[in-house]
């Protein structure tokens, strides 16, 4: 397989992951599982896959609002980023942050 073909596979899975994690996100906001406002980022998986994918890992990341697809794409674990939409102290901000301000010193974000 070529390096291209794993850069591709990779992207794909990514993608894959945000569409996915941002579907459950919407199912346990309609619940009333997640507090304030919840600014789903379906449609636009591939802007922040590749995005992230043209970066280096020493830049910085600036976001607001529709930003979950990006942090999942520089690295943060789903686990990280739903715990901060519930409102959790495991949540990348200690949940106080919520869906518009999530925050990951190492990655830059």
């Amino acid at each position: 397989m070529t390096a291209q073909s794993e850069l591709n596979i990779r992207m794909l899975r990514q993608m894959l992951l945000i569409r996915s994690f941002e579907e459950k996100a919407a199912e346990a906001y309609a619940l009333g599982k997640i507090g304030g406002f919840c600014h789903l980022y379906i449609g636009q998986e591939a802007v922040g896959v590749g995005t992230m994918a043209a970066l280096r890992a020493d830049d910085y990341i600036m976001a607001s609002y529709r930003e979950h697809g990006q942090a999942l794409a520089r690295g943060m674990t789903a686990r990280e980023v739903m715990a901060e939409l519930f409102g959790k102290a495991t949540g990348c901000s200690k949940g106080k942050g919520g869906s518009m301000h999530l925050f990951n010193l190492e990655r830059g974000f």
